[in-house]
């Protein structure tokens, strides 16, 4: 049962002021770490129920700054296939118990790290020629699964979009509007599958001026606060709290 407590606004609060400030300002990667936040305090579904109306909050105020700034080509690619990868993850969802999805959501966090860690140590390389597009429509479909149970489908998307040597704002660009759309898409099923109740609504006008504090944030730090230094903080928080829903489902 969801409480609006004390105890869940000091959980909430920064784990969607992170959410505003990784989609505003830092492509969109790191922003799932916000539902793997809450997943510690709350059943999975709710916490993605309550996160998903935010992130769409959060991807219209980021739409503005970015507006007709992407490379609709790739976006489009992805997007496209991102539609069939999210009805992937309503199949799973509607088969799933709590912990199946809390290991996917600690998986899905610990993977995250690793496979930055190691793109950044040079152990995984981008590739060296644009990828092609039937690969950006298999990068689509792990996008809009991963995003699906998790809100986590920023790598799968970036390893596609790196590959097409975008420019800093334009890849970021990018990522809001593919994200934008496929929250859109995500809504529908979120609902009949029961993931939004009348507590996740007050969270989220509760959490909403947050969400959108978060991404005044983002948009204004994207030229200002290192990248390294953004995504290590991101990677300490995903590693202990992807580590603790692996050992919760588990145990």
């Amino acid at each position: 049962m969801l409480e609006l407590s004390p105890g869940f606004f000091a959980v909430a609060v920064p784990a969607v002021v992170f959410a505003g400030v990784s989609k505003g300002g830092f492509g969109s990667g790191a922003a799932f770490a916000s539902a793997t936040i809450l997943a510690l305090i709350l059943e999975p579904g709710q916490a993605l129920g309550v996160m998903l109306p935010l992130l769409m909050l959060i991807d219209l105020a980021s739409l503005k700054p970015y507006w007709r700034r992407w490379h609709w080509p790739d976006a489009r690619l992805l997007i496209l296939g991102g539609v069939p990868g999210v009805l992937l993850g309503v199949a799973l969802y509607r088969v799933a118990d709590a912990d199946v999805m809390r290991l996917l959501i600690g998986g899905i966090s610990v993977l995250f790290v690793a496979w930055q860690i190691g793109r950044q140590g040079g152990w995984i390389r981008p590739a060296r020629d644009r990828l092609p597009g039937w690969a950006g429509l298999l990068a689509g479909v792990v996008t809009g699964f991963t995003s699906f149970v998790s809100h986590a489908g920023g790598p799968s998307a970036a390893v596609y979009l790196l590959s097409q040597r975008l420019d800093k704002t334009r890849y970021q660009a990018s990522t809001v509007l593919i994200f934008w759309v496929l929250n859109i898409v995500k809504f529908v099923p979120y609902a009949f599958l029961g993931m939004f109740t009348w507590q996740t609504a007050a969270a989220n006008l509760a959490l909403a001026p947050f969400a959108l504090m978060g991404t005044w944030i983002g948009v204004r730090a994207h030229d200002l606060v290192p990248e390294r230094l953004f995504f290590g903080l991101t990677y300490v928080l995903l590693l202990v709290t992807g580590g603790k829903l692996i050992w919760d489902g588990l145990v």
